[in-house]
């Protein structure tokens, strides 16, 4: 087993012992003490490009700030994560972040669960001493799934870093310069005539209102919805998602960064293909075929029949003869049974499933 070499260092008055190679970040936040940020994601690579989770580093007799969320810890450093130049510091960026931000926050679908307006809150910016009006807008795009508001972008660069580094998708980048920096798809061109797979993952990542989910804008409040965890049926994999359900309705499904064993991520179907669930033509009871016609039946109607037609064909044709498919959308338990009902009550080896591969 190898060991890792352990660093000793000093964060706010606390003498604390870490591996090597851990961020200040990381060091702080293993002692309970929060470092504002708004560029990361412990998914992503760190990127320091937000600047709010600067600290103060004692060198001597002087002292600097740094990023804390990309400078890597070292022997006998001595760290202020509360100094009055960081906050003045983290203030001033804010500041700058929000020069270049709409001021919608009550109307805004990200109200609630805003990063931005949280820090804001947080550190009383009222006011931007640089405000311009925002450029860009609501891109129009025909996908069902992701409404992006340029407007609100503040660079952070995760939806970038997402759709590379885990996704690898690549279909987002920076454009532009200066105040007309967006992130964006290449030449403008719709998500589906790009490698964009409709994810979802930019919209999981974003801090702030630039990308949400477009079937659920409009729909309920952040605080209004009640989480429901809960696994995604969609494949054997097992992902944890979160239902945000308002009155008997699934407004919108999300995940959790840490959530095993998918880490907060999931694909286009577990976080957007919810809408069965509330569809007019879901099936809510069995159907059995009568003179031509699917009509409604009781579950002991159904079960009877199905097991009679089975008895007909092992009697007649032999157990080699029928075929069980199960799913990996049933839980383990269910294909566990499947499978011994196929061997078992009809005794054939004739069983497969869906996610084999």
């Amino acid at each position: 087993m190898v060991m890792v070499p352990k660093i000793k260092l000093h964060i706010d008055g606390k003498a604390i012992e870490v591996n090597k190679g851990k961020t200040v970040l990381q060091a702080a936040n293993s002692i309970g003490i929060r470092i504002p940020t708004l560029c990361h994601d412990p998914r992503l690579e760190p990127f320091a490009a937000c600047r709010v989770c600067m600290v103060e580093a004692e060198r001597g007799k002087s002292s600097a700030l740094i990023t804390s969320c990309n400078t890597e810890v070292t022997d006998g450093m001595v760290i202020r994560t509360d100094s009055e130049k960081v906050l003045k510091s983290r203030k001033m960026v804010l500041e700058l972040i929000l020069s270049d931000h709409p001021k919608d926050c009550m109307t805004c679908e990200k109200c609630g669960t805003c990063t931005l307006q949280d820090l804001a809150y947080e550190y009383k910016v009222r006011e931007s001493r640089f405000f311009e009006k925002p450029d860009g807008g609501i891109v129009e795009d025909e996908n069902p799934a992701i409404l992006q508001d340029t407007s609100k972008c503040i660079l952070c660069g995760r939806c970038v870093r997402i759709c590379a580094e885990v996704q690898q998708d690549y279909a987002i980048d920076f454009k532009n310069r200066g105040f007309t920096t967006e992130t964006g798809l290449p030449f403008g061109k719709p998500r589906r005539e790009t490698t964009c797979v409709l994810c979802g993952q930019c919209v999981s990542t974003c801090p702030v209102g630039s990308l949400v989910e477009k079937q659920a804008v409009g729909k309920a409040r952040d605080w209004e919805l009640k989480q429901v965890k809960t696994t995604c049926a969609y494949c054997g994999v097992g992902c944890t998602m979160y239902l945000n359900v308002k009155g008997n309705q699934v407004v919108k499904v999300t995940s959790k960064a840490g959530s095993i064993p998918n880490d907060g991520n999931l694909c286009v179907k577990g976080r957007f293909g919810y809408d069965f669930v509330h569809h007019p033509d879901r099936l809510k009871q069995p159907l059995i075929k009568r003179n031509g016609k699917f009509e409604e039946a009781t579950w002991d109607e159904a079960l009877n029949l199905v097991a009679s037609k089975l008895s007909e064909i092992k009697a007649k044709y032999g157990s080699d003869n029928i075929g069980v498919m199960s799913s990996s959308r049933c839980t383990n338990e269910e294909n566990y049974l499947a499978m011994k009902f196929a061997r078992a009550a009809i005794g054939t080896n004739n069983v497969d499933q869906c996610a084999r591969t």
